[in-house]
């Protein structure tokens, strides 16, 4: 269900020189450590951090709309908010739908329940096993690019679920062997789940880049989004928020490989 969320305005003095913009946000609330509702059941996370601090440097007006991950394109391509911040991975098929902002990026890892025994270190081992996902995963391709290759024989059964913590949900009551998540929404489960849930990959799956998205042809959000960033490019503020959540930021070579250029 969609919610608006209220109280959430940010409107301040610029600190930069670029002009101001209102920013309605499509973001899914329920993928921790990126986005989700904290005890006070007001939007936190990075790219809830990200948005506001681009709210404060500019002077620009924040909401945010509480999307699930499967809508977001059809909500900005369709008006019901301009940006997309949810942790979007750049694929070329996407690239078709939205415009990209790249900011970021990141990878998959796999996660299984630590009494299952089970120990899949490569998407290659995963062959005849249930696989859960979040519904519109960017990785759910190559699960089956593996069908037609190495799993032929022993398909992978990939199973999609509206959100990450219901595919997490599935993975401890026993309804799929694995899941396929970004690897620090994975960690954050695993620490919350006080070590029922075990990350079995060896290193991070499909290097990923992350994007904010707006409706194709909204040059004038885009530009201010893609001016913004880089001139936030070295500001304090900007550097410890992610520092904060250890991310990393993405380059404009990486972006174009990303989007097949």
């Amino acid at each position: 269900m969609k919610k608006l969320v209220a109280g959430i305005i940010l409107l301040l003095a610029p600190l930069t020189a670029a002009q101001a913009e209102t920013l309605k946000i499509g973001v899914d609330l329920t993928y921790p450590p990126y986005n989700y509702f904290d005890d006070a059941n007001q939007p936190a996370g990075f790219d809830v951090e990200l948005v506001k601090l681009i709210g404060q440097k500019t002077g620009s007006e924040v909401s945010f709309n509480d999307t699930r991950f499967e809508n977001l394109i059809l909500g900005v391509s369709s008006d019901q908010f301009n940006v997309i911040a949810s942790t979007l991975y750049v694929t070329p098929a996407r690239a078709k739908q939205i415009d990209y902002i790249p900011y970021m990026k990141t990878g998959v890892s796999i996660a299984v329940s630590a009494s299952s025994g089970e120990n899949f270190t490569r998407p290659e081992e995963l062959c005849g096993k249930r696989v859960g996902s979040i519904k519109g995963a960017a990785w759910i391709p190559e699960l089956e690019k593996l069908n037609t290759s190495v799993c032929s024989a022993n398909p992978i059964d990939s199973r999609e679920f509206p959100t990450s913590p219901e595919t997490t949900q599935a993975l401890m009551s026993g309804g799929v062997d694995a899941q396929l998540e970004n690897s620090a929404v994975l960690a954050d489960a695993a620490k919350k789940l006080n070590g029922r849930l075990k990350v079995t990959s060896s290193e991070q799956l499909y290097p990923v880049i992350v994007g904010f998205g707006v409706k194709k042809g909204n040059t004038e959000v885009a530009t201010f989004l893609r001016d913004t960033l880089a001139k936030l490019d070295g500001d304090a503020d900007y550097e410890a928020l992610f520092s904060k959540y250890g991310v990393a930021k993405s380059t404009d070579a990486e972006f174009k490989a990303a989007i097949g250029e």
